[in-house]
């Protein structure tokens, strides 16, 4: 078993080191190696594309999953810690370095002790985009080893070391991306005339996207439409040919993805018409929400409740995306946050989760899984 020292050691090496999703070369690389130190007596060991996937045979057939993400975000780190990221322009900013150390630290107690349940760890590449999870499943990349049950946990910046939040049913969001291209007309800036201008026109869009949400979807239904890039132009004189936007689309239905989809596209029709501009419209990766399996939610919430190592608190809806939620559509399944304490949250640059967290959550989750006896 992985003792504190080592698994900090570890989480350091994987926040120097972020990729982009299905480019976890060096990820991919240092997963199996950490493996490779490991006793051998109960493990197997496959890759696909840059994930890993690694059974631990138990005393019986029935399958227990254990899943982390592994990619990092395009992202500049500002952390200015001693271990920052030696990837310029990416940063694990979303908890996957912890959430890999923390799936290692229980593979290997696992390695010297027999499972009552055969434990399968799924190293999945591309959670941030464009998404491994349902490729998994669509290609069958598990083939024999696939489980009758699965966990996964999520780094929380906003919770207490150490705390465990969840619900039963719905956790997290429908989520997808959002990328809209506008082509008119450039010309000189003096001349405005005699051009079509694809910024004031991207402007005018972006100001009805901000009404869409307001005037369609019921109030007590939820859904965002949250715009986070536009470009366009080439210089202060120019009038822009082109301008493009880029977003995400979050709800917690999949009629309210359907309905904030077809608002979007009228929308774009009338820029289009009134700016007589052509345009055209990408929702990019699309992930489905995460919803929790009442019974095994439950399970895990009285196991919290019970244990010495986490304090339990009920979770609330999310606007979170996940594809861990594609998993869940085919096998049964908890996500869960884990409490991690930081100044700063998910995908910002100063992100800094407290570690300790780390050693909290294998030893919960290495007692819990020794608990499963089908």
């Amino acid at each position: 078993m992985f003792n504190e020292d080592k698994l900090v050691q570890l989480r350091r090496q994987f926040h120097q080191i972020p990729e982009l999703g299905f480019e976890e070369v060096k990820t991919q690389r240092l997963v199996l190696e950490t493996i490779a130190e490991m006793n051998q007596q109960f493990i197997e060991v496959r890759t696909w594309k840059t994930g890993v996937f690694v059974r631990v045979k138990g005393k019986s057939d029935y399958t227990v999953a254990y899943r982390s993400d592994m990619d990092g975000l395009p992202l500049v780190e500002a952390t200015n810690l001693p271990f920052g990221s030696n990837h310029s322009g990416k940063m694990h900013a979303c908890g996957h370095d912890l959430h890999m150390t923390i799936a290692l630290g229980i593979l290997a107690a696992f390695s010297e002790v027999q499972p009552s349940c055969t434990l399968l760890f799924i190293f999945q590449p591309a959670e941030e985009g464009p998404g491994g999870a349902e490729p998994i499943l669509v290609e069958k990349a598990l083939g024999d080893w696939y489980p009758d049950e699965i966990y996964a946990l999520h780094i929380d910046p906003n919770l207490p070391v150490g705390t465990i939040a969840t619900k039963p049913g719905l956790l997290f969001a429908n989520t997808s991306e959002l990328f809209i291209d506008l082509k008119g007309k450039g010309g000189h800036a003096a001349y405005p005339h005699t051009a079509n201008d694809m910024v004031v026109s991207a402007a005018h869009l972006v100001t009805q996207l901000q009404t869409l949400v307001a005037r369609n979807i019921n109030p007590l239904d939820s859904a965002v439409v949250t715009i986070g890039v536009i470009t366009g132009g080439t210089k202060q004189n120019v009038i822009a040919e082109n301008a493009r936007i880029e977003g995400t689309i979050r709800t917690l239905s999949v009629e309210s993805m359907a309905l904030v989809k077809q608002r979007i596209e009228a929308l774009v029709k009338g820029i289009e018409t009134g700016f007589a501009c052509d345009a055209t419209i990408d929702y990019g990766s699309n992930y489905c929400e995460v919803n929790n399996d009442q019974r095994l939610t439950e399970e895990l919430k009285a196991y919290s409740l019970a244990s010495e190592h986490v304090s339990f608190v009920d979770a609330e809806v999310a606007m979170t995306g996940e594809d861990f939620g594609y998993f869940q559509k085919e096998i049964p399944g908890v996500m869960f946050w884990l409490g991690v304490d930081s100044a700063y949250g998910l995908h910002h640059p100063q992100l800094n989760p407290q570690e300790g967290a780390i050693s909290i959550a294998v030893n919960f989750m290495t007692e819990f899984l020794l608990s499963k006896n089908p």
